[in-house]
């Protein structure tokens, strides 16, 4: 009996078996389940719904931010700005990647604040303050949803799109007009010593054959915010420490200041040794970009006396 109970059991062993799997199989078929079942989509639903949130709240003002960088000749680099933020995530993903996840509940108040700020610019129509608070959202969710070693790694991306927003005219005009002023002290210092003389009343030079007024245009910040955020790019691909990257940051404020006194300087020959049609013609436009190429070129000049009196330190394998 005992035989043939075990003939009978084998024999229905047998007809059930069903052929293995190939190895491995199994794992896939079950992962790709769990990618295609309803709690991936679960974990995408709420980020999909904060983009349209974002687009839905913010499409007016950037549509509006695009016109000004095509409008406003001094922030016409804000094209540049968001890519080279996505470079920098792009460039550093893997140190993000290897940064804890942490969700903090402390994330929730900046959240609100930069709401708030939002509510402020939109209601109070200030420009500047809607556009930042973006910038304020953006952590604030950094932060909530990743931690604040995710916000403290993210936070260079996060300032150089600071760079792409145009400054409030509260602001902007307390920088002009210091700059115009100095520009002109200094170009009515330099002209006299080479022959020409002059009589500075403010932001106005009065030269022997006409007036010479130092406009907004011509107070250097069009080159300043361009040379700013082009010596924060240029710092980033070619030095690794920070203090390296502020010292050429802040190399392009004195390097601007010189180079738009170098232009009124040089328009100011031309008005009375040439032509002041031409002077204040062709000359004032194109001596504008040929001034900001020599700008550039300070800049590199600047970065390799920096690396002359601070040498980087050779790493050893």
């Amino acid at each position: 009996m005992k035989y043939n109970v075990l003939s009978t059991t084998v024999g229905s062993m047998q007809t059930e078996r069903v052929p293995p799997l190939i190895p491995g199989t199994e794992d896939q078929l079950s992962s790709d389940k769990s990618r295609v079942g309803p709690s991936s989509l679960g974990q995408w639903l709420p980020w999909a719904a904060i983009i349209v949130l974002l687009i839905a709240i913010y499409f007016r003002i950037a549509i509006k931010l695009v016109y000004d960088w095509y409008t406003i000749p001094d922030y016409s680099h804000g094209f540049l700005v968001p890519l080279f933020a996505m470079f920098l995530v792009w460039d550093n993903r893997k140190a993000i990647q290897a940064t804890p996840i942490r969700p903090s509940w402390a994330g929730i108040g900046l959240i609100l604040f930069a709401l708030v700020v939002l509510i402020l610019g939109v209601y109070g129509v200030e420009l500047f303050t809607s556009r930042i608070s973006f910038v304020f959202l953006l952590a604030g969710l950094i932060w909530t949803f990743f931690g604040r070693l995710m916000l403290r790694r993210l936070l260079f991306p996060l300032f150089v799109l600071v760079l792409a927003i145009p400054f409030p005219a509260i602001v902007f005009n307390q920088i002009t007009f210091p700059l115009q002023l100095l520009a002109s002290r200094l170009a009515s210092m330099i002209l006299p010593v080479l022959g020409v003389p002059v009589l500075q009343d403010g932001n106005v030079i009065e030269l022997p054959v006409m007036k010479l007024e130092v406009a907004e245009a011509c107070s250097g910040i069009r080159s300043l915010m361009s040379l700013f955020t082009l010596a924060v790019f240029y710092g980033y691909f070619l030095e690794k420490t920070t203090g390296r990257r502020v010292i050429l940051a802040l190399a392009s404020i004195p390097i601007a200041v010189a180079a738009n006194v170098a232009r009124i300087v040089g328009t100011g020959l031309c008005v009375q040794y040439w032509d002041p049609v031409k002077a204040l013609g062709f000359f004032h436009e194109f001596s504008g970009w040929v001034m900001f190429v020599i700008s550039l070129g300070c800049l590199y000049l600047v970065h390799r006396i920096m690396r002359l009196i601070w040498p980087v330190k050779s790493q050893t394998i």
